[in-house]
């Protein structure tokens, strides 16, 4: 596709102009077709998140000022591998992550209000580090990075839960931070190997016999909590475990299920989850995913649900960004 071969040379060229030290790499895709569909709907999700976005960086709908919110918008145009300094979203790829750095505490680097917000506004930070030209972000990163494993060091879990000073830990937000800080050790960030095995270690008492994962604990299992956990396995290159291959078995006897409560949060994990688990089953469920997203998403191009639009347009389209595989996280 030409479209796609001129805006992988533009991303790069754009990284032959960092120093190696900062830049991280951008991996090409494999050679294959993306889905016409796939392009139509992320074109008309982008359009509507470029078209719905304030002069301040942010959007207007109930979770549209959560900088986490933000992050994942942003995200959501790297993955479609936008030029982020002179393409056509350029400007609000760097509106959203200005107004992230504006959410920064200056003196101990929390963004946000919680660590939500917080990890998946890091994660956006460590997408653009060494693709987008500004020298905010990398200060930035450090202090937020910091502030994750100084977080997990406060947990008596060794995990991590809604606030830094948190003593009790979830498999939602534990998942959060770890992938963010494999996002940031891709960037190029040091992330000491303890913090992973510790994350790891947390995350295997939450996962019960049949390779589900719980909130809190091995009990209660559901498909959304089992991709997190599956997924940050699957980003340490730890997939030689009984637990993992139960996992595996246990979501891929879960393919149409569809979250009541977190739509678009489940989709974005899943999607991650079975592509570095098995693509065969990726593709299956990615197919499926494909299909049921069409059916949904509004003629303005925004998806519906009870998130607010910004949330649920990112979500939608990160959850069939893996037909691109852009974004370094996105690569085995």
């Amino acid at each position: 596709m030409v479209k796609t071969s001129v805006r992988l040379l533009a991303s790069l060229v754009l990284l032959a102009s960092f120093p190696a030290a900062t830049a991280q790499e951008v991996p090409g895709r494999p050679e294959e077709t993306i889905p016409a569909q796939v392009e139509l709907m992320y074109e008309r999700g982008l359009q509507y998140l470029a078209k719905s976005q304030n002069e301040k960086g942010s959007w207007n709908d109930p979770v549209g000022g959560e900088p986490g919110v933000v992050g994942l918008c942003v995200a959501a145009f790297l993955a479609h591998g936008e030029d982020a300094n002179n393409g056509r979203y350029a400007k609000n790829i760097r509106l959203g992550i200005d107004y992230i750095l504006s959410q920064q505490n200056d003196k101990n680097g929390y963004i946000g209000s919680s660590m939500y917000n917080h990890g998946f506004a890091t994660k956006a930070l460590a997408e653009c580090y060494g693709v987008l030209d500004n020298p905010k972000i990398a200060p930035a990163l450090k202090k937020a990075v910091d502030l994750i494993i100084s977080a997990q060091k406060r947990n008596r879990f060794n995990a991590w839960r809604y606030t830094p000073d948190s003593h009790d830990a979830d498999t939602t937000v534990t998942g959060c931070q770890m992938v963010t800080l494999f996002a940031a050790r891709n960037a190029g960030i040091g992330v000491p190997d303890e913090v992973i095995k510790k994350g790891l270690a947390y995350l295997a008492t939450c996962r019960g016999k049949d390779g589900d994962y719980g909130y809190t604990s091995s009990s209660g299992g559901k498909p959304t909590l089992t991709a997190i956990g599956s997924l940050c396995y699957s980003l340490a290159k730890e997939k030689e475990s009984k637990g993992y291959q139960a996992s595996l078995a246990y979501l891929k006897k879960n393919m149409d299920y569809r979250d009541r409560y977190y739509p678009y949060y489940y989709e974005y994990y899943m999607a991650q989850a079975l592509f570095h688990a098995d693509e065969a089953a990726w593709r299956e469920w990615n197919t499926r995913n494909i299909r049921y997203m069409s059916t949904i998403q509004s003629q303005d191009g925004s998806f519906p649900g009870n998130q607010g639009p910004s949330f649920n347009t990112a979500g939608a389209l990160l959850s069939f960004a893996l037909n691109y595989r852009y974004l370094p996280i996105y690569e085995k």
